[in-house]
């Protein structure tokens, strides 16, 4: 799952075009512990205060994580205000436009390769259980923090895989992203299928009937006249369908 939502992903990159900002997040991402403006600063070779203002403006576009915490082991009076530290909140930062979620798919794949050959079997079937598996454990997951309503946090959980669900207009849901369109391209067979295994599992754990997720072959929905060049060839029907 990407960790930070796909708009604050753009600005972290647009962020880190600044070579100074790109510098202070790689040596703050390679430390082993949280470091301090000082640290950072003559790592990089900056004065104190033009390095303070590129780590908070890092921490303001999510890159960065701060914390305050006194140094030096010395407690109680005299010991003097915590020092305020500087961590990475991510790993790593990778953003496309239109958003894509190969993390996703990949981590699917490969987890049904390491199931297929620990327990044998169909490799298609282990690859449609693990999706379906991925998806209700996101969609219990979203459900429990938006609440207990039928389908609560379905359209969000849609939206933060990248998926951009519309309102059809009678109740269901278009999507008008592919998160997987350029490997979707070449192995539709496979990659689709996954896809509407991952939808169908997510749905079911927000309280929603799977049956509502139509997987269609995207010819099908070219055919209909309802699908664009880069939109997922799955739709959300509306309830009672």
């Amino acid at each position: 799952m990407n960790t930070l939502p796909w708009r604050r992903r753009v600005a972290a990159i647009a962020s880190l075009g600044d070579e100074n900002r790109r510098k202070l997040f790689d040596f703050v991402r390679s430390a082993g512990d949280a470091v301090s403006r000082d640290d950072a600063a003559r790592a990089v070779g900056l004065a104190r205060s033009t390095a303070s203002f590129h780590l908070d403006r890092l921490v303001h576009d999510g890159v960065l994580l701060v914390e305050f915490r006194k140094l030096g082991g010395r407690d109680g009076p005299g010991s003097g205000r915590p020092a305020k530290l500087y961590r990475a909140a991510v790993r790593e930062v990778g953003a496309s436009v239109p958003d894509r979620n190969y993390d996703l798919a990949a981590d699917l794949l490969v987890s049904a390769v390491e199931a297929s050959m620990a327990e044998g079997g169909s490799a298609r079937e282990v690859l449609l259980r693990t999706a379906y598996a991925r998806g209700y454990e996101a969609g219990r997951t979203r459900a429990d923090a938006a609440g207990p309503a039928a389908g609560a946090g379905f359209a969000e959980l849609l939206a933060a895989e990248g998926y951009r669900p519309e309102d059809d207009g009678a109740g269901g849901l278009l999507l008008l992203n592919c998160p997987f369109d350029r490997i979707a391209a070449g192995h539709a067979g496979v990659v689709c299928a996954m896809n509407g295994a991952f939808l169908g599992g997510a749905a079911a754990g927000c309280g929603i009937a799977r049956e509502r997720v139509e997987a269609l072959d995207i010819d099908d929905l070219k055919a209909q006249g309802a699908a664009q060049q880069g939109q997922c060839c799955a739709r959300i029907r509306p309830p009672g369908a």
